[in-house]
């Protein structure tokens, strides 16, 4: 099993939410984030005067997969993220030693 965290924009997660939708049955955790990659933040003019923003909004999505599922979920989420302008996010994926779903007592696969 994989556990695949999204950092994604907001504005987009309506859009990744049906593409997962279409692929399969997948559970989905989001969280709020703040936070800068490379370009520090970003500059805003609000009424004439300029101000930093050095943590930008953005969303993190955690998803727990089966092994033979992972490519197409990957392609899913950054096919259906990418606006090819900065910050549109970055995908991080570890490896899940086990599941279990408190409610049944079913383990890993059987758990997602």
């Amino acid at each position: 099993m994989k556990l695949v965290n999204a950092i994604i924009n907001p504005y987009r997660l309506t859009d990744l939410r049906e593409a997962l939708s279409n692929l399969g049955d997948y559970g989905l955790t989001v969280t709020e984030v703040k936070g800068y990659g490379r370009q520090k933040g970003h500059k805003e003019i609000y009424r004439g005067a300029e101000y930093q923003i050095s943590f930008v909004p953005k969303l993190s999505l955690e998803l727990v997969i089966a092994d033979d599922k992972l490519e197409e979920v990957v392609s899913c989420i950054s096919d259906t993220v990418r606006t090819g302008k900065i910050g549109d996010g970055k995908i991080f994926i570890s490896t899940v030693e086990q599941a279990i779903r408190i409610r049944t007592a079913e383990e890993d696969d059987t758990a997602l």
